[in-house]
């Protein structure tokens, strides 16, 4: 068989297993006609499936119409999808928290969206990946952020932010910010951040820990860079080389990222968001030598549909092998982007499972 026939047959079969499982994943990407009705419709139709010899597929609503077929009134194949129809509501009521001061009571996004209060909630958490409150609040901490760094005091930039109560924000202040609001404002002053960097099978790799615990593991292919990297993060804080014992600290790590089929007993100052964290307590369950794909993973984290979310998380995550991110890969097995580079990602994977 030909080339280009064994891709016709595969891409046939695709398309009848998409439809056997009636995938939203597929739509978009094909219709399907039913020539005893004259219709056609999303591979996600949830209509009574037709005799497959009456089926036919195209590759769009327009060849489908050509052939003289009309839309089906039940999935709309011709009209954004159910899940872009969501996206977009969703992306609204993000756009009006994010505009408003104060976070907009649930009745009305809901109401925005042409939604129920208790449908919006579900599907906003299952696309964005947070709750609506969830949301708000870390946008409110985010606007504190950047407050910090031009208001005239601490009390100001939280009400600026929408806080009615400066004690409110301070309960949880060092959790969203990872240090004290004044630290914080002074662009880390105070924050005492200690690393060292060496090389290791992977090139050059950095440690650095704050009190609460390793903060960063940086992989790349020169110590000012990655020095670069972490000074940008908090330009005033006392980041300064590790002392003696700071140095059997990182052999530690290097002896990990050798071996990572090994335990790192050492604590970890994670940071990041709500959503972040569980992604990333997700990936630490992959063991050595398995892979996840994104959308497993937000499976597992009970998000099937914040794949996309679950994607940025893993490129946000700056401690390298210790939270596993170069374990998750395509749905189809391929590697995808890795922040500290595809070839590290192939070399970790090929060294766990025994092959590197």
């Amino acid at each position: 068989m030909a080339e280009a026939e064994r891709m016709i047959v595969t891409e046939e079969a695709a398309r009848w297993a998409a439809l056997e499982r009636r995938d939203p994943d597929a739509d978009g990407h094909f219709v399907y006609s039913v020539r005893t009705t004259g219709i056609y419709c999303r591979p996600s139709c949830r209509a009574r499936r037709a005799n497959p010899e009456n089926i036919a597929f195209h590759i769009s609503c327009a060849a489908a119409e050509a052939a003289g077929f009309r839309a089906c009134r039940r999935c709309r194949p011709n009209e954004p999808s159910r899940q872009a129809r969501q996206a977009e509501a969703v992306a609204r009521a993000c756009r009006m928290i994010e505009a408003s001061e104060s976070a907009p009571p649930l009745a009305d996004l809901a109401r925005a969206a042409g939604m129920s209060a208790h449908y919006f909630h579900r599907v906003f958490r299952m696309i964005a990946g947070v709750t609506p409150a969830a949301f708000a609040e870390a946008r409110r901490a985010a606007r504190v952020a950047d407050g910090l760094q031009r208001a005239g005091s601490v009390t100001e930039a939280v009400y600026e932010a929408g806080y009615n109560s400066a004690s409110r924000f301070y309960a949880g202040a060092g959790a969203r910010l990872g240090m004290s609001p004044r630290a914080y404002r002074a662009g880390g002053t105070g924050a005492a951040i200690r690393f060292a960097a060496t090389t290791c099978y992977l090139g050059v790799i950095l440690v650095a820990t704050t009190e609460r615990g390793i903060c960063a593991i940086l992989l790349g292919d020169a110590p000012d860079e990655l020095v670069q990297d972490l000074r940008r993060r908090f330009p005033k804080a006392d980041i300064q080389e590790g002392d003696p014992d700071f140095e059997r600290l990182i052999a530690q790590v290097v002896a990990f990222v050798e071996a990572p089929a090994t335990s790192l007993d050492l604590p970890l100052d994670i940071g990041g968001t709500a959503f972040q964290q569980r992604v990333w307590e997700a990936l630490r369950k992959i063991p050595p030598g398995a892979t996840a794909s994104y959308a497993e993973i937000a499976r597992a984290i009970g998000e099937p549909a914040a794949v996309r979310a679950v994607a940025q998380a893993c490129g946000a995550n700056g401690i390298a092998v210790a939270i596993p991110c170069h374990r998750v890969v395509r749905s189809d097995g391929a590697l995808s982007g890795y922040r500290f580079g595809v070839e590290r990602k192939r070399r970790l994977l090929a060294r766990e499972s025994g092959e590197g």
